[in-house]
This record gives structure tokens, sequence and C-alpha cells, in this order.
């Protein structure tokens, strides 16, 4: 009802906008992440899943703007339900190569087949177009020539190896 409000007020026809699919918004590329992780702690069976633990050992990021160095002391926690679905809530720190800080949230999910997952959760290398890895990161930091990174929407893909991942930042348009 909202919509049809507010299409009449603009003076767009709801037949004309049925029809329209908008563009989406488009994506620039920020940066790309290399992290050393430890194994995996289990904390245990919890009543939605197994808790897991990954500590973030230390790693590497550059993009076009910014490069530096993961900073050791972050970790993953996850939520493994049955069927290998993963919530991930990782948080993390950044330091740039001049210096400044950047702390990051990225919520996310993984997952795949329950066969590609098994494989995965025990260590194994897989294929990782097999599984889908995907998170919402926000950035904190004081640092005025970083603002950019507060002052838009991110989508981050992600790559899992058995001592490592790899997480790719987009900037939406």
């Amino acid at each position: 009802m909202i919509r049809f409000a507010f299409a009449l007020l603009a003076g767009i026809s709801m037949t004309a906008q049925a029809q329209d699919t908008p563009e989406p918004p488009g994506l620039e590329f920020a940066f790309e992440l290399f992290a050393e992780v430890a194994d995996p702690i289990i904390v245990g069976e919890m009543p939605n899943g197994t808790r897991r633990i990954i500590d973030i050992l230390g790693g590497t990021f550059e993009g076009p703007s910014v490069k530096g160095r993961l900073v050791p002391g972050g970790a993953d926690w996850q939520i493994v339900r049955e069927d290998g679905f993963t919530e991930l809530d990782t948080r993390y720190m950044l330091e740039t190569d001049t210096g400044h800080l950047i702390y990051v949230t990225n919520i996310g999910i993984r997952h795949a087949s329950p066969e590609v997952m098994a494989r995965l959760n025990a260590g194994e290398e897989v294929d990782q177009s097999a599984i889908y890895f995907r998170a919402i990161p926000e950035f904190e930091t004081d640092a005025p020539e970083l603002e950019w990174l507060m002052r838009s929407i991110f989508v981050s893909t992600g790559e899992r190896y058995p001592n490592g991942v790899v997480i790719r930042y987009w900037r939406v348009l």
C-alpha cells in the first residue's frame, strides 16, 4: 500500500513500475585479505549447533587505496548446524602500512552440500566454487583518510582453506 501511494505521489504508474526492473547498484573492489587461522576450538553442542572459535593468527590485506597487515588476536565465532550451514561472527583488527587501525566486524554465512561441508570442517581442501561464503563487514577507524570505509556499505566473499581464509571486500556503489 505504501509503495502504491508513493508511486502515485511520484507520478509513476504501477504498470510501468512493475514492468521495469531497476538496475542493481554496482560494486567497487576495495581490498583482499589473506588470513592465517588456528585450528578450531570446539566449545560444544549448543541448542542451535556446534559452537566453534577459530583464532586469527595474522595476515595481510591490499587494495587500490589501502594495504597493511591483519593484527593477530581476532577470532571467528561460529555456529555449525547439523547440515553444515555455518553462521559466522568474525571480529579482527587491520593495521594499514601507515599505522592506522581499522576494527572490522564481519557477519556472514557459509554453506555447501553436506559432503563438501563435512570435508571443509574436517580441514580438507575443497573446490571453493562449491561453497557459498558471503558476509557483510562493518569498519571503524579514526583515520580521516579511511572515513570512506565507514560511509559505505560493503559485501564480502570468502574462501576457506585448511590453514587460511581469503576474503574479498567490495563497496556497494
